[in-house]
C-alpha cells in the first residue's frame, strides 16, 4: 500500500531496503568515474560541454547531455568560467595602419589563409612577463609564440619569424592581422611581413572585437593558466606557458569553435595530405 501511495516499484523498495543498487544507480557511479577523471585531467577546467565532449567523441560512450550536466551538478564538479581578458599594446598614434581586409569575419576555408596576432603581459613577483602569439583562424592552433621581460618589437617580430618558418606560407596567401599596437606599426614587424610575403592588415582603433580570435584565446590563457596562481619568477611561468600551449591547449584542449576537437586533430582531420600546414 505505501508503495502504491509514494508512485514507488515494490522491487526498487526491496533493493534499496537491501542496499543492491539498481542499474541505472551503478551506471551513474561509473559514469561520475569518467566525469571525475576527465575534469582532473582538463586541469580542473573542463564543463558540462566539454567533458560531454570527450565522452561521446573520445570514449565513445552514448550519453545525454543533460544527465552529464545532473551528475556534474550533484557531485560538486564544475568548470571555470571565463572573465574579461586584459590586453596591453599601446597605440601608436603617429603610424600610419593598414586596412582591415577581416572584418571581423574569422571563417576560412584552410589552414593559413588568416593570422591573428597579438601581446599580453602577467606579473610575477620578480616582474612582469610578455607573451606574443600567431593564431591560425582555421583551427586556432597556436602557430608560434615568443616570450619575453618586456614588450619591445623585437618580441612580435620573434614571434612571427618562427611561425614563418613553421608554416611556410606561400607568398601573398596570408592575411596577418592585428591592433594598432606600437610593435605592429614598426617598420622591422612591418619589413618582416614584406620579406615573408604575408598580407597585412588591421582592425580598427580601440575595439577589441576586430581581434577577438586572439583576445578570446587570451582569456582562455588567463582563466586556466595565468590566474591559477601566484608566480615567483618569470622562469617559471616561462615554463609553464610553454607547457600550457605545447603540452595541452594545441594538442589536447576541445575547441568549441571547431567542433569539440583540438586544433591539431582539427587539422589532422580537415587539411588535405598535400597542403602545407
Amino acid at each position: 500500500m505505501t508503495c502504491r501511495v509514494l508512485g514507488v516499484r515494490r522491487q526498487g523498495y526491496y533493493e534499496w531496503r537491501s542496499g543492491v543498487k539498481s542499474l541505472r544507480a551503478q551506471e551513474n557511479e561509473l559514469l561520475v568515474k569518467h566525469i571525475e577523471k576527465i575534469h582532473h585531467n582538463s586541469r580542473q577546467t573542463y564543463g558540462w560541454p566539454r567533458i560531454h565532449a570527450e565522452l561521446t567523441l573520445g570514449l565513445g560512450m552514448v550519453v545525454n547531455h543533460k544527465r552529464v550536466a545532473r551528475l556534474m551538478r550533484e557531485a560538486g564538479i564544475q568548470g571555470l568560467y571565463r572573465r574579461r581578458s586584459r590586453g596591453c599594446t599601446v597605440r601608436d598614434p603617429h603610424a600610419d595602419p593598414y586596412d582591415d581586409l577581416v572584418d571581423r569575419d574569422f571563417v576560412v576555408d584552410g589552414p593559413n589563409d588568416i593570422w591573428c596576432t597579438d601581446i599580453t603581459e602577467h606579473p610575477t613577483r620578480e616582474g612582469k612577463i610578455y607573451c606574443a602569439a600567431v593564431i591560425d583562424v582555421f583551427s586556432r592552433k597556436v602557430v608560434d609564440w615568443s616570450i619575453d621581460d618586456n614588450m619591445r618589437t623585437e618580441l612580435v617580430v620573434d614571434a612571427l619569424g618562427m611561425a614563418i618558418l613553421r608554416r611556410q606560407p606561400e607568398r601573398q596567401s596570408t592575411i596577418l592581422h592585428s591592433d594598432h599596437g606600437s610593435q605592429f606599426t614598426s617598420w622591422a614587424f612591418g619589413r618582416r611581413l614584406v620579406d615573408a610575403g604575408l598580407v597585412p592588415s588591421m582592425g580598427s582603433v580601440g575595439d577589441c572585437y576586430d581581434n577577438s580570435l586572439v583576445e578570446s584565446f587570451w582569456g582562455t590563457m588567463q582563466l586556466e593558466l595565468l590566474d591559477s596562481r601566484t608566480w615567483e619568477t618569470r622562469a617559471e611561468l616561462a615554463t609553464a606557458i610553454f607547457e600550457w600551449i605545447e603540452c595541452w591547449y594545441n594538442p589536447l584542449r576541445r575547441h568549441s569553435s571547431i567542433g569539440m576537437l583540438s586544433p591539431a586533430d582539427f587539422e589532422a582531420a580537415h587539411t588535405p595530405p598535400d597542403r602545407d600546414h
